[in-house]
């Protein structure tokens, strides 16, 4: 059985997968590989699996890019809400606002009020245009009325380490990339752009703390093609939530700075739908186009 990853081996998205293929293969008995397809946005992962075999053997890792690609594209070979089959949420996690520590704002509040001072004087980093961290930076835009210049790198590991060298000023970036710099206070955390302050960073507000409303998290999950059995959706749901009950996988992805994120198929593909239409309004607002 194979889940397949529309990034590069290493990063936080291929740990998750990794861990819950692990998980799986311990409670059904069957070995599941993690294969890593990387490249357009994480479109060409999606297609491979939409264009599999509706039998439960070949599964998504989705994540935000899915929901944000959906209007970030003009043309896809493929509908993500019509052609998959929501079966599990994994994780949730928030990326984090982050400044290089020569930057003067040691607060959101401060921030703002530096960005306003100086529009259009101030640059964030994000991995691309239209990733996780782009959009996010864009949502905070437009809710918090600044103006501010975005920077597209290939990648998120570029844009962090001109973030560490000052070349940029901000970045909404993931979590679980920045946590080490941020404890060793080679950057300085803002705040955490998820709902909720995480538990790996506890002492760190959230965005939405001073920009009511606000909330940019990114998510790991499992879909099927689409007209794969319910009777294998369910099984597959059953086992990924009883794996998110066991404390040794809970704790490995609470280290990534996650929230567990069990539930339903409905769930799942509830919560899909919702972000497909939040970012699909923050993309026509940055008027991001696919690179």
């Amino acid at each position: 059985m194979r889940i397949i990853v529309g990034f590069a081996p290493g990063g936080t998205t291929d740990t998750i997968a990794r861990l819950m293929g692990e998980s799986l293969s311990e409670r059904l008995g069957q070995q599941f590989l993690v294969e890593n397809r990387s490249g357009a946005g994480t479109n060409i992962a999606t297609e491979a699996v939409v264009r599999s075999s509706a039998d439960g053997y070949t599964l998504l890792l989705v994540t935000a890019s899915n929901a944000i690609n959906a209007a970030l594209y003009a043309k896809l070979n493929f509908n993500f809400l019509r052609d998959i089959a929501p079966v599990a949420g994994i994780t949730r996690y928030p990326n984090v606002m982050q400044v290089n520590p020569s930057f003067p704002a040691k607060t959101v509040p401060e921030f703002i009020a530096y960005v306003k001072a100086n529009p259009g004087k101030i640059n964030y980093a994000s991995g691309g245009s239209g990733a996780a961290s782009h959009v996010a930076g864009e949502l905070f835009k437009l809710m918090a009325e600044v103006d501010m210049v975005h920077v597209p790198y290939r990648g998120g590991a570029p844009a962090m380490t001109d973030l560490l060298g000052g070349q940029v000023q901000a970045y909404f970036g993931p979590l679980p990339e920045a946590i080490e710099y941020i404890r060793a206070g080679k950057l300085r955390a803002l705040a955490v752009t998820g709902a909720v302050r995480s538990v790996a960073l506890p002492d760190i507000p959230t965005v939405g703390d001073f920009v009511p409303g606000y909330e940019a998290s990114s998510v790991g999950g499992i879909a099927a093609p689409k007209n794969t059995p319910a009777d294998v959706v369910d099984k597959l749901n059953k086992e990924i939530n009883a794996g998110l009950a066991d404390p040794r996988l809970k704790a490995r992805l609470t280290d990534l700075g996650g929230v567990i994120f069990p539930g339903s198929p409905a769930d799942f593909g509830k919560f899909m739908a919702e972000e497909t239409e939040k970012w699909a309004k923050v993309v026509k607002f940055s008027g991001a186009k696919a690179e």
